[in-house]
């Protein structure tokens, strides 16, 4: 498997994989549903969740994308 990367400052980053952001993700919520964190933490954690979903979400589009792209026009009948 290939990582994405991009560059920054020079220097190449890997993005993170889909099943690091949704892990993350996961771990957001299980804390936030916890209830121990000070109000100031838990809006930060969910402006972190949001922006984790909606980077998860165009992942997954994406992937559709390419999967309809490769499918014989047919297959779906």
């Amino acid at each position: 498997r290939l990582a994405r990367s991009a560059s920054r400052g020079g220097a190449t980053v890997s993005e993170p994989s889909f099943e690091e952001l949704q892990r993350e993700l996961d771990e957001i919520v299980t804390r936030l549903e916890r209830g121990d964190v000070a109000v100031d933490e838990a809006i930060a954690l969910f402006r972190r969740g949001e922006e984790l979903y909606r980077e998860c979400v165009a992942r997954l589009q994406g992937a559709e994308l390419q999967i309809e792209e490769l499918a014989p026009p047919d297959a779906g009948r």
